[in-house]
């Protein structure tokens, strides 16, 4: 599991390292456009109930840690829908569960 630093907060978002490392990719792209952009996830299990968005934008520091010291090999096709549902209206939407799969049909991309 890894986990993803927001603003000046020191409790870390958890997720997978699999789903960070596409988040990664997505996040530092928009970022680097100067393009802000929502977050979203569901709490995963042992969590209280609910989900939570965050918005992204560059003047906000964020900082990526995994648990592997090995990087985990990226899809293109979940980076391409990643991309498009950060581009939509109601942003990018993932799936912290750790047992979940990454496939890029799950992706929210309105």
């Amino acid at each position: 599991m890894g986990s993803l630093f927001y603003g000046s907060s020191a409790s870390p978002i958890r997720m997978p390292d699999r789903v960070l490392a596409h988040v990664k990719v997505v996040v530092a792209t928009k970022l680097r456009r100067g393009e802000s952009f929502t977050l979203s996830w569901r709490h995963p299990a042992g969590e209280q109930a609910g989900r939570s968005t965050i918005w992204l934008q560059p003047s906000i520091p964020l900082r990526f840690v995994f648990g592997s010291p090995e990087p985990d090999p990226l899809d293109n096709a979940v980076l391409q829908a990643y991309a498009a549902a950060a581009n939509s209206s109601s942003g990018l939407t993932v799936d912290l569960e750790p047992h979940a799969e990454l496939a890029p049909h799950e992706v929210d991309a309105r």
